[in-house]
């Protein structure tokens, strides 16, 4: 009997801080099945794999891509497309992948912005020195070539299509755990899922008790202390429950911090952002517009906050200037 034929499949990490390549180590044990069901061809911070390699692939001959990261420069929007032609199942996984994430920010800013605060307006910058990166420059006969950065960051399917969603930052290992076998047996959701997490809000799934929401005040978690038994947002405390899907565990809620919104938006919502702020401005216990000004200026950067995962997947996507 000739042996089953081992799945193929690569994991690449993007525009993103690695928590999501360290989610995979998270699943502990089985991390040893999953290098006995499957080769892996491409993961750099685990293999030595070369992109050389996944462009010499036959189209599609990878069983499942896992792409973690935002797509913020020209290294990774080749390595999307090209794991989207080598892959027949291309994952987003984690927020940042999924709906731009953390990094998904800067687009609150421009790249000279940018550039202006990492190179040039820095005091741990040499005194004079005004050199920012450029994708080519010329030295001893040769041209060095690195990443362009791109003007914004980019979702994954925002450049390429994408056949699955896991979100979280990073997902739950049991949820990395369940869409790896959920693949190699074939169970999988129609295409376009999002997979590893419920169709309910956090708050659906959060044990602590709640009433009637009627918020005079914000406070953030470590100016008040908190009653471990009652709803953080009656308590004050920003929480994006309302407007965040569910399936981490309610991690965060969990442990006294509010949720961040890192699993995106409800089905049927498009923009998580106006999902958080009409959540907290149905609890403001006030109809006198400068009284609510006072509570919201207790929030720090509300634009942030009610952004922080999905600010390039939303209907903002970026911040315009003139």
């Amino acid at each position: 009997m000739s042996e089953k034929k081992k799945l193929q499949i690569a994991l690449y990490w993007g525009a993103a801080c690695g928590g999501c390549d360290v989610a995979v180590l998270d699943t502990d044990a089985f991390i040893l099945d999953v290098a006995a069901l499957a080769d892996i061809r491409l993961w750099p911070i685990a293999v030595d794999g070369k992109y050389a390699d996944v462009e010499a692939l036959a189209d599609g001959e990878l069983d499942a891509a896992f792409f973690n990261g935002a797509v913020r420069n020209s290294e990774n929007e080749h390595i999307a497309r090209l794991l989207r032609q080598k892959s027949k199942v291309l994952v987003a996984f984690g927020s940042c992948a999924h709906l731009g994430g953390i990094p998904g920010l800067a687009n609150f800013v421009t790249r000279d912005d940018i550039f202006r605060t990492a190179y040039l307006d820095n005091p741990s910058i040499e005194p004079g020195n005004r050199t920012v990166p450029v994708p080519s420059t010329p030295v001893n006969g040769h041209v060095l070539e690195i990443p362009k950065f791109y003007q914004r960051v980019y979702a994954l399917d925002a450049v390429v299509p994408v056949d699955y969603y896991l979100p979280g930052c990073p997902p739950a290992p049991n949820q990395v755990k369940a869409a790896i076998l959920a693949i190699a047996t074939g169970n999988l959701p129609p295409r376009g899922s999002v997979v590893g997490a419920s169709d309910r809000a956090v708050c659906e799934d959060c044990k602590r008790e709640k009433s009637e929401k009627k918020i005079s005040r914000f406070y953030r978690p470590w100016e008040i202390i908190q009653d471990p038994t009652k709803c953080l947002l009656e308590q004050g405390i920003v929480c994006l429950g309302p407007a965040t899907r569910s399936g981490c565990g309610v991690r965060c809620p969990d442990t006294g911090q509010g949720c961040r919104g890192c699993y995106g938006p409800l089905p049927g919502v498009v923009d998580q952002g106006a999902k958080v702020v009409s959540s907290l401005a149905s609890v403001i216990d006030s109809r006198d517009p400068e009284e609510i000004e006072r509570i919201l200026d207790a929030i720090p950067d509300f634009t942030a906050i009610a952004y922080r995962f999905g600010l390039p997947a939303s209907l903002l996507q970026r911040r315009i200037r003139a």
